[in-house]
């Protein structure tokens, strides 16, 4: 039992091929249900593996790392499609960037890197989500939201930059206060 949160990672990183093909072929109705499917297994995952403490060392980098490919690949693709614009992706995609080499160089130099998400991480991956699930819904419904969706991205661009700046002050910190600093 202790295993099904890692099952749900491995489902959600099973679905991000077909979001992306659903997303490239225009089927947004069929990438929005995938796509979110993928967000609900995100919560439900976290939620199991805290509340039965079925947390793995495997979950605790798997995790993230499906999150981060989930949402650098819908992003690239919304973008290249033309629904997403590509500031919203590039600094979307530059923070997750800039995370997981912030985590490797840290992991490298200094071990092992015991955190968990803050607050506006935990919002930006939100925020970012049903972004992206609404351009995907409108997309698929022909709304004319195109207003509504600027001033979200705008919030997205918001959240990230907060979110990033947040993940660089807190590796700086820590690798500043770590006992075997480099000289």
């Amino acid at each position: 039992m202790r295993h099904i949160p890692n099952l749900i990672c491995l489902i959600r990183l099973a679905l991000i091929w077909p979001v992306a093909s659903a997303l490239h072929a225009q089927r947004y109705a069929l990438a929005l249900a995938l796509f979110v499917v993928a967000a609900v297994s995100d919560g439900l995952d976290g939620f199991l593996a805290k509340r039965f403490n079925w947390v793995s060392e495997l979950g605790k980098v798997l995790d993230p790392a499906a999150d981060k490919l989930l949402l650098v690949v819908v992003f690239v693709e919304s973008a290249w499609l033309g629904l997403v614009p590509w500031w919203v992706t590039a600094a979307a995609v530059a923070r997750d960037v800039m995370i997981a080499l912030g985590a490797l160089i840290y992991r490298v130099w200094f071990g092992p890197l015991h955190g968990r998400p803050t607050v506006i991480s935990k919002i930006n991956t939100a925020a970012q989500l049903l972004y992206l699930a609404g351009v995907m819904f409108v997309a698929a419904s022909r709304l004319p939201l195109a207003g509504e969706l600027r001033a979200f991205a705008l919030i997205v661009l918001l959240t990230t930059a907060l979110s990033g700046f947040d993940y660089l002050s807190t590796f700086t910190r820590r690798a500043w206060n770590a006992p075997h600093r480099m000289a």
